[in-house]
């Protein structure tokens, strides 16, 4: 299945420039003509393919239009996945970050092309959804998730991304005060939802890597046998902390039969077929496989929900301003309050 399409109008890039590029810093690439299309899925930074004879890379950079402070900060996440890839294979390596915006009028960074199964809202024709081979898909997020957060740290280099002490109380007002610069109308849950956060903060379950977005299609299954991982991508806001926010993450992303209809629609997801794991059964596959205590992981689903939230907000929020032009974000506004009202209802 195809998973890259013609650039989208407004999103196009410089390509005698990229191609220039390419050429100078990446040897790999040859001497063949650059062709470039874009990965449609994704609603957050922009990632290209990017082509010149038999070698194949991608290039990521931010959304056009102005972007929140620290947000989408590509040398960040270049340097993150520098020091991962070595200990996770399952990010993909960087090959190199600039920041000569003269060259496509932003930063951005190139990294390898990984090949496979993404599984988003649907299944790719062909694939064979079996009951069993979805249950095996299951564990195998939930083991890599486990893996990730049994690396060491220290020793792969990455005490610097994050500050341990604090993490979660640092995470509930940053996301609060992204969600008040980005409020385009009154949603009166919100403060019920803010002052419960910040009153029930959990002891944290240790500190590990934490990669902040974890969730199915932000990883790829090997097309010869997808029970297999291929790669783990989209490490912008990488960290470390307290691993049950990748948790409470992946919860979030988890649809099931047992979540309101706005929410389904909002974040379809492949995981409502049968075979899937449920969100109980992965909260117990995790807490088997990693050892941690998993009582209070409803907090962290609940800030997941609000976080998920205040992500469709900013997206929403710069759509309605005419910062960009993509029609697929004019419907999260609504989903932010459904998610808003959906964490509510958990409290």
């Amino acid at each position: 299945m195809k998973d890259t399409i013609a650039v989208r109008t407004g999103e196009e890039l410089d390509a005698t420039s990229v191609e220039f590029f390419v050429k100078q810093h990446i040897p790999e690439a040859g001497n063949g003509q650059l062709e470039i299309e874009q990965f449609s899925a994704g609603k957050s930074n922009l990632t290209y393919l990017l082509r010149c004879g038999n070698w194949e890379g991608v290039l990521r950079r931010p959304p056009f239009g102005p972007v929140a402070p620290k947000a989408h900060d590509m040398e960040r996440e270049c340097r993150i996945l520098q020091k991962i890839h070595p200990v996770f294979p399952l990010a993909p390596r960087p090959y190199i970050f600039t920041d000569d915006a003269s060259i496509i009028g932003a930063p951005f960074y190139i990294m390898e092309r990984r090949k496979g199964i993404v599984l988003d809202s649907s299944f790719p024709p062909g694939f064979d959804n079996l009951v069993d081979t979805l249950r095996d898909i299951s564990y195998a997020v939930v083991d890599t998730l486990v893996d990730l957060h049994a690396i060491n740290y220290k020793e792969a280099g990455l005490e610097d991304i994050g500050r341990p002490d604090g993490f979660m109380q640092r995470q509930v007002q940053g996301w609060i005060q992204r969600y008040e610069k980005a409020k385009t109308e009154d949603v009166p849950q919100v403060e019920t939802l803010q002052k419960w956060l910040m009153q029930r903060l959990p002891q944290s379950q240790g500190t590990t890597i934490v990669h902040n977005d974890f969730k199915l299609n932000n990883m790829m299954l090997a097309e010869e046998d997808p029970v297999k991982v291929a790669g783990v991508f989209d490490w912008e806001m990488s960290t470390i902390g307290d691993p049950l926010l990748d948790v409470g993450v992946a919860l979030s992303y988890w649809s099931g039969k047992e979540d309101p209809p706005a929410l389904r629609n909002g974040f379809k997801s492949v995981t409502e077929y049968p075979g899937f794991i449920t969100k109980g059964e992965f909260i117990e596959r995790y807490a088997e496989k990693s050892g941690r205590d998993l009582s209070e992981i409803r907090y962290y689903q609940i800030f997941a929900y609000f976080k998920l939230a205040v992500i469709c907000q900013q997206i929403y929020y710069r759509w309605k301003k005419g910062q960009t032009q993509d029609e697929r974000f004019a419907p999260l506004g609504q989903v932010a309050v459904s998610l808003i009202r959906h964490a509510v209802s958990l409290i």
